[in-house]
């Protein structure tokens, strides 16, 4: 018996920007990158790799979305602070974080704490999971999830 293919869920969610994405209806296919918090290192640089990198995926029909759990309206600072370029979808209630299997239970500094775990998906146009990358570290990362789009057309 062969399991199903992980599916993005049908969830409208709301954005930076005050708008809502519905990830039912991209209509193409999409990356989804999930990290811990916004204007933190780690997720600073990740968020920046993709928005250098967005023209390409752009010429590829590939859109980009970020996730994680803050706010709309941390959302709205930590983009026009590093003025990033993709939609960053504020997963409060965690409802798509749990979808994906990014809330998890970390350790650091001997104290342990639920939080996301740096993921990305690369998404079909039919909202099927082509590509997850879990646990990601930051260097290289973004450049790794654009040669696998590259690999989709």
């Amino acid at each position: 018996m062969t399991e199903a293919p992980l599916m993005a869920p049908a969830l409208t969610l709301p954005r930076d920007g005050g708008g809502t994405i519905d990830l039912s209806q991209v209509g193409g296919p999409f990356v989804l990158f999930f990290y811990p918090r916004d204007d933190t290192p780690g997720c600073t640089k990740e968020s920046i790799a993709f928005t250098g990198l967005l023209p390409q995926f752009e010429e590829l029909g590939v859109q980009v979305f970020g996730c994680s759990r803050d706010t709309v309206a941390k959302h709205d600072k930590f983009v026009a602070k590093h003025d990033l370029g993709m939609p960053l979808i504020a997963d409060e209630d965690g409802a798509l974080t749990e979808h994906f299997g990014v809330w998890v239970e970390k350790k650091m500094y001997g104290k342990t704490s639920m939080g996301i775990e740096r993921s990305t998906f690369l998404i079909g146009g039919n909202g099927e999971v082509l590509r997850a990358w879990r646990k990601v570290k930051v260097p290289g990362h973004a450049e790794e999830v654009l040669e696998a789009a590259r690999e989709l057309t």
